[in-house]
């Protein structure tokens, strides 16, 4: 941004934070607080009028996450810098607001100077995330982006016998659920395995459980024979049921010729 003024937005439900926040940017000559909201409604507003360069935010708001707080912000000022204080390290709320957008994600324990410091950094286009953790964030959402991908080129069988390994039971069990040969079933978990990129169905169970726990894996519907069999013989608008033999079927009485 150059020698321009860096103006920030505090948003933060805690008096305290707020004070102690403006304080230490206050000396600051190229730093502007222009203005302090308690609430994620009081700081769309603010942003609205006041237009900050960085939004400095609690992770918790009375009223809405800091990571939604920060979508929002993104929607109304496409190049304003988000910068999340939290109480804790907090992995999942970190990718959360790494998948949102935000600039920086860092602890209210911070240092003053490297507060300062991470205001100007953010401002300029970069941004503030402890390194370890962040790493360990983009692996976990590389992860998660390849399990997606991996999962949409699974046939439907694949998809069903995935769901059986999740429950721990063999193959003889899952050939008898699915109305298969064993030996068919075997060919589908090999395919499986490769697909996955393991080497033993016990790490294919793990996953198929982490993954039907995160809804990337949908438990799908029975097969069609399982549906017709659930639902019986059909007697409206379908053929009847054969009768028993020797039995000749009923007829309505009607006029006589």
């Amino acid at each position: 941004m150059g020698d321009a003024v860096i103006s920030v937005l505090l948003a933060d439900g805690h008096d305290v934070v707020r004070v102690g926040v403006r304080t230490v940017l206050l000396p600051e000559p190229d730093i502007e607080v222009v203005g302090e909201a308690r609430t994620a409604a009081e700081a769309r507003m603010l942003i609205a009028t006041l237009r900050p360069d960085v939004l400095i935010m609690d992770a918790h708001l009375p009223d809405a996450s800091g990571v939604a707080l920060c979508r929002e912000a993104l929607a109304m000022k496409s190049d304003i810098r988000c910068m999340i204080l939290a109480n804790d390290a907090d992995d999942e709320v970190m990718s959360q607001a790494i998948m949102a957008g935000a600039a920086g994600y860092v602890l209210k324990q911070i240092e003053a100077t490297s507060l300062v410091s991470g205001v100007r950094l953010v401002a300029s286009g970069h941004t503030l995330f402890d390194p370890e953790a962040a790493a360990k964030v983009v692996q976990n959402v590389e992860q998660r982006r390849r399990m997606h991908e991996v999962v949409a080129d699974l046939t439907p069988q694949q998809r069903r016998i995935l769901v059986l390994l999740a429950e721990g039971i063999s193959n003889r069990q899952i050939a008898d659920r699915l109305v298969l040969a064993e030996k068919t079933v075997k060919n589908h978990i090999t395919g499986l395995l490769a697909k996955l990129g393991v080497s033993h169905r016990t790490q294919a169970a793990l996953m198929a459980s982490q993954l039907l726990e995160e809804g990337v894996v949908p438990r799908p519907a029975p097969p069609a024979d399982d549906v017709r069999q659930a639902k019986g013989p059909a007697t409206n608008g379908g053929p009847m049921p054969p009768h028993p033999r020797g039995q000749a079927p009923s007829h309505t009485p009607g006029r006589s010729r």
